[in-house]
C-alpha cells in the first residue's frame, strides 16, 4: 500500500486534474468532535484505485478546486456509512459529494446484510482484518505519525475495489438506481434533537411547546457558539425547565441543576421562549413529538412489520433497510393525520416496492374496520 501526503492547494489541484478522467473515487475523512458542535476536519483521504492521497485540510488556502470536484457528476464517490462525512463536508466546504455511492447501504440493498462496518466488508471481500488501534487517535495533531497515515490510507485503498464490486452487483440485480437514489437523498444530521426526549408525550400541550422552544434555542446556541449541546444545557435541565414552565428569573433559577451563569447570560431569552410557548395553539402539538401508538395501532404495526419481512425475504434485503420501525409507526400516524410530514426516503424505488403497497393495505384495513364498525352499530 502506497500513500502520498498532499499539503498545499496547488498540489491538490494537480492531483484532482490528474485523475479527472476516472469514473470512481473512494473518499473518507478523519475529524475530531470532542468540544465543538461541528466536526473539526483533520484529514481527507482519496483513492482512484492506485495510491491513496492524504490531503491535509489544515494547510489548504484555496478550496475552490476541491468544491468543484466534490460535486462533479462525472465521478462517482464511494463512501462508507457516509452520514458523519456529510456533516464534515457540509460544514467545511458547504458542498456534499455527488454522485454518492454509500457502500454500507449498497451492501444491504444487494443482499449482503445490513449495517455492515467497513472492517466487516474488507474481511468479507479481501479476507483481511484491518487494524483499529488508531480509531480514537488525535487526528488534529501534526505531524501525523506513520501509523496514522497508514490507517487513514487503508480506509480508502480497499474501499475503491469494494465499491466497484458492489456497484457491479447492484447493476446485475437492477438496483444501481436504488443505491444512487439513497446517496442522493442523504443529508447531514440525523433525527431531530427533540427526538431523544422520549417521555415528551407525557407533558401537557403547553409543556410540550415549551420543550420544543427550549430545544430550538439550545440548538441555535450550540451552533452559534460551536459547542456541544450538553455544554449549553443538559437534556435533564431542558426537560425540567419545560415541566416547571418558569415565568420569572427567580423561578428559572430554582429549576434543579440550572446553571447560575446561564441564567445571568441568557435567562431573559429562555423566559421569552417559554412565554412564546403559551401563545401556541394547544390543539396542535409539536410535530416532532409523537404519542405512543394505541393498542389497535400496535396491532397494525405488527401486521405491517410482517408484511415488510415478506417483502424483505423476496428481495433478500434486511427489513430495516426497506422500512425501519420508526417509519412504519409514522405510516400509521399518517393514516389518521395526512397532514403529518412524510420521510424523504419514501420516494423512488422504496415508494414503488414498499411504501405504496403498505399504504394500500392500510387503506383497505381502514375501510374494512369502518365497515365492521358500521355493521356493529346497525346490529347486522
Amino acid at each position: 500500500m502506497n500513500w502520498r501526503l498532499i499539503d498545499s492547494s496547488a498540489e491538490l489541484s494537480a492531483v484532482l486534474a490528474e485523475h479527472r478522467e476516472h469514473s470512481h473515487v473512494a473518499v473518507d475523512t478523519e475529524f475530531r468532535r470532542r468540544d465543538t458542535f461541528y466536526p473539526q476536519v483533520a484529514l481527507l483521504q482519496l483513492c482512484w484505485g492506485g495510491d491513496a492521497f492524504l490531503i491535509d485540510p489544515l494547510l489548504l488556502d484555496d478550496l475552490a478546486a476541491l468544491k468543484t470536484w466534490l460535486a462533479d457528476p462525472a465521478q462517482v464517490k464511494f463512501l462508507h456509512s457516509a452520514s458523519e462525512d456529510l456533516e464534515v463536508f457540509a460544514h467545511w466546504l458547504d458542498v456534499l459529494p455527488a454522485p454518492l455511492f454509500d457502500t454500507q447501504r449498497a451492501a444491504a440493498l444487494v443482499g449482503l446484510g445490513g449495517g455492515q462496518s467497513y472492517r466487516a466488508l474488507v474481511a468479507s471481500f479481501h479476507d483481511i482484518d484491518l487494524p483499529k488501534d488508531e480509531t480514537q487517535s488525535d487526528w488534529l495533531q501534526r505531524p501525523l505519525t506513520d501509523r496514522q497515515a497508514e490507517y487513514a490510507a487503508l480506509d480508502v485503498t480497499y474501499l475503491h475495489p469494494i465499491g466497484l464490486k458492489l456497484e457491479a452487483l447492484a447493476r446485475e440485480l437492477g438496483r444501481l438506481d436504488w443505491v444512487l437514489e439513497e446517496g442522493a437523498r442523504l443529508r447531514p444530521g440525523g433525527k431531530p434533537p427533540i427526538s431523544k426526549f422520549r417521555s415528551a408525550h407525557k407533558l401537557s400541550p403547553r409543556q410540550q411547546w415549551a420543550l420544543s422552544e427550549l430545544v430550538d434555542w439550545r440548538e441555535s446556541e450550540a451552533k452559534g457558539r460551536d459547542r456541544p449541546r450538553s455544554w449549553i444545557l443538559s437534556d435533564k435541565v431542558v426537560m425540567a425547565t419545560a415541566r416547571a414552565l418558569p415565568s420569572s428569573v427567580r423561578e428559572l433559577s430554582a429549576v434543579d441543576e440550572m446553571p447560575a451563569g446561564l441564567v445571568r447570560r441568557a435567562g431573559d431569552a429562555l423566559l421569552a421562549r417559554i412565554a412564546a410557548a403559551s401563545e401556541r395553539d394547544m390543539a396542535t402539538l409539536p410535530a416532532e413529538i409523537s404519542t405512543p401508538l394505541s393498542s389497535t395501532e400496535r396491532q397494525l404495526l405488527k401486521q405491517l412489520t410482517e408484511r415488510v419481512v415478506t417483502v424483505s425475504e423476496s428481495l433478500a434485503v434486511p427489513p430495516e433497510a426497506l422500512m425501519p420501525k420508526a417509519d412504519l409507526e409514522q405510516l400509521i400516524r399518517l393514516q389518521a393525520n395526512p397532514s403529518l410530514p412524510s420521510p424523504a426516503a419514501w420516494s423512488g424505488w422504496r415508494a414503488e416496492r414498499v411504501v405504496d403497497p403498505l399504504r394500500e393495505w392500510l387503506s383497505q384495513e381502514s375501510t374494512r374496520g369502518c365497515a365492521e364498525e358500521s355493521d356493529m352499530e346497525s346490529g347486522t
